[in-house]
C-alpha cells in the first residue's frame, strides 16, 4: 500500500502524534489538496523548516498500522437504515440479512444448474464427442475378427490347467478398448467391495457356501453349513471325494488328488452286492472324516445339529463304485447307546443322487440293522422335509408288502411291529394317513385295500429289484454294548 502525506505544522503534527489515526468517515485530509500551504503570514524558511520537521515526525509515526486504503466507489456517507444501528459493527439483523442472500443465490444456482442439465439430455452431441466415437469405432475395427489355431490351442491349454480356478485369456476375444474398460472397473469393483470390508458393511457371518465341487459334480448349497471363516467366506469348496477334505482351490485340490490314497471310506465294509457297498465307520475311530461328513451334509439339511461331537455315533456310508473308487451316495448315523431306540439320528443322501431310490436303500438298510439287533427301530425327531417324505413313503411299501403276503384273518399291530422292526406308532398314523384303520363297535379294524395294493404291486413291477438291499448280503454283528 502506498500513502501520501502533505506538509503540516508543528501544532498539527504533536496533535496528530498524540491521537490515534482516524477513521475513513472522520475528517482527518486525506489528500494534499486538503492542506493549504499558501498562507501569505509564513515565509519560505518556515515553510521549509516544517517540512523537515514534518519528515521527523513521519519517521516516528512508521511503527503504528497502516490505514485501510478504500476503493474509489466507496461511499463513505452510505448508513443502514435501521434505526438505531451505527453502521460500524455487524448486528444481527445485517447477518441474518446477507445469509438469506447467500442462500436465495445459492438456490438460484442450483436451480440454473438443473436447468442446463436438463438440456444437455435433448443437445445434439458435441464436436469432441463426434471425435471420440470416431475413435472408438476404429480402435474396435482394428481387433481381429476370429482367433488364430495358436491362440486357440493356448486358451485351451490355460483352461484345462487352471479350470475355473482363474480368470480366461481374454486377449483377442474383444477390442483393447473394451478390455480396457473392464480392466478398471474390475479393479474399481474390488476396491469398493474391499472398502466395505474394512468398514464393516459387509457382515461376515453372512457369508455362505454357494457351490462345492464334489468329484465330477458341481452341487449348488441348501443351507449354511459351519466350515471355518477363511473356507466360507470363498463361496466355493473344492471337496476330495473319497477322504471328504475341505480346500481353497482346484489347484489344491489337484495336488491333493495326485498325493491321496483313498479310494473308499475308512471303516469296515458291511455290505455289499454288485457295486452297491455300506461301510461302517466309528466316529471315535475316524473323528476327521466323520467331522467332515457332518460338515458336508449340514449343507442340505435345515435341522442337522451335530458338527463335531462325532464319537457316540456310528456312521454308515453307501457308496457306489467304479473303476476309480467308490464314490458317495449317501449315508445314515445312529447312537452307539439309544434309550429311545432310534435306529437313525441323520440321514442324508447325495443331491446327484436323489429320485433314485438310494434313499429308501438307505432306510431299509437301517431296519435291516434292527431286526439283526432284534430291535424295534424308529428314525429321530424332528425330521426334514424330504426325509419326512422319504419315511411315509418306505412305511407304506412295508405295509402293503406286508399285507399282499398276509393271509390270515386276524391281523394286529404288534405283529407287524416284529415282522418290519417298525415302531407301532410310524405303522398306526401310516394306516391312518392310507384310510386303512377304522373303528367300528369298540374295535379298531384294518381294512385291506385292494386298490391300493394293486397300485404298488403294478410300480413294483415298472421299477424293478434293482434299488433293493439284499438281507443275505450283511456281513455284520452288533458291536458291543448295543
Amino acid at each position: 500500500m502506498f500513502f501520501s502525506f502533505a506538509p503540516l505544522d508543528l501544532k498539527q503534527a504533536a496533535n496528530q502524534d498524540e491521537s490515534p489515526p482516524r477513521t475513513p468517515t472522520g475528517n482527518a485530509p486525506s489528500s494534499e489538496s486538503d492542506i493549504d500551504v499558501s498562507s501569505p503570514n509564513i515565509s519560505l524558511d518556515e515553510s521549509l523548516a516544517k517540512e523537515l520537521s514534518l519528515k521527523d515526525s513521519v519517521s516516528d509515526l512508521s511503527h503504528r498500522p497502516k490505514r485501510r486504503r478504500f476503493h474509489d466507489s466507496y461511499n463513505f456517507n452510505m448508513k443502514c437504515p435501521t434505526p438505531g444501528c451505527n453502521s460500524l459493527v455487524p448486528s444481527k439483523h445485517t447477518t441474518r440479512a446477507s445469509s438469506r442472500d447467500k442462500q436465495v443465490e445459492e438456490r438460484t444456482l442450483s436451480h440454473r444448474q438443473d436447468e442446463n442439465r436438463h438440456a444437455t439430455r435433448h443437445q445434439a452431441p458435441t464436436e469432441r464427442q463426434m471425435r471420440y466415437k470416431e475413435k472408438v469405432s476404429e480402435m474396435r475395427k482394428k481387433r481381429n475378427s476370429g482367433l488364430l489355431k495358436e491362440q486357440k490351442d493356448k486358451h485351451m491349454e490355460h483352461r484345462q490347467s487352471h479350470g475355473n480356478n482363474r480368470e480366461p485369456l481374454l486377449e483377442n476375444i474383444t477390442s483393447d478398448y473394451d478390455l480396457e474398460l473392464f480392466r478398471k472397473a474390475q479393479a474399481r469393483a474390488s476396491e469398493d467391495l474391499e472398502k466395505l470390508r474394512l468398514q464393516g458393511q459387509v457382515p461376515e457371518g453372512s457369508n455362505m457356501i454357494k457351490t462345492i465341487v464334489f468329484g465330477r459334480y458341481e452341487l449348488d448349497t441348501w443351507y449354511h453349513s459351519p466350515y471355518p471363516e477363511e473356507y466360507a467366506r470363498l463361496g466355493r469348496l473344492y471337496m476330495c471325494e473319497f477322504c471328504l477334505k475341505y480346500m481353497k482351490s482346484q489347484t489344491i485340490l489337484r495336488r491333493h488328488m495326485a498325493k491321496c490314497v483313498w479310494k473308499h471310506p475308512p471303516g469296515d465294509e458291511i455290505y455289499r452286492k454288485g457295486n452297491i457297498s455300506v461301510f461302517e465307520v466309528d466316529g471315535k475311530k475316524n473323528k476327521i472324516y466323520c467331522q467332515n461328513l457332518c460338515l458336508l451334509a449340514k449343507l442340505f439339511l435345515d435341522h442337522k445339529t451335530l458338527y463335531y461331537d462325532v464319537e457316540p455315533f456310528l456312521f454308515y456310508v453307501m457308496t457306489e463304485a467304479d473303476n476309480t473308487g467308490c464314490h458317495l451316495v449317501g449315508y445314515f448315523s445312529k447312537e452307539k447307546n439309544s434309550f429311545l431306540n432310534y435306529n437313525v439320528s441323520c440321514i442324508l443322501t447325495m443331491p446327484q443322487y436323489m429320485r433314485q431310490g438310494y434313499g429308501k436303500m438307505l432306510i431299509d438298510f437301517s431296519y435291516l440293522l434292527s431286526k439283526v439287533e432284534e430291535k424295534v427301530g424308529s428314525p429321530e425327531r424332528p425330521l426334514s422335509d424330504l426325509g419326512l417324505i422319504s419315511y411315509r413313503s418306505y412305511w407304506k411299501e412295508v405295509l402293503l408288502r406286508y399285507l399282499n403276503q398276509f393271509q390270515g384273518k386276524e391281523i394286529s399291530i404288534k405283529e407287524i411291529s416284529q415282522e418290519t422292526a417298525v415302531n407301532p406308532v410310524d405303522i398306526v398314523s401310516t394306516l391312518q394317513s392310507l384310510q386303512m384303520l377304522k373303528y367300528w363297535k369298540g374295535k379298531h379294524l384294518v381294512l385291506k385295500r385292494q386298490d391300493l395294493i394293486d397300485d404298488w404291486k403294478a410300480k413294483e413291477t415298472k421299477r424293478g429289484s434293482s434299488k433293493t438291499i439284499d438281507p443275505t448280503a450283511l456281513k455284520w454283528t452288533p458291536p458291543k454294548g448295543t
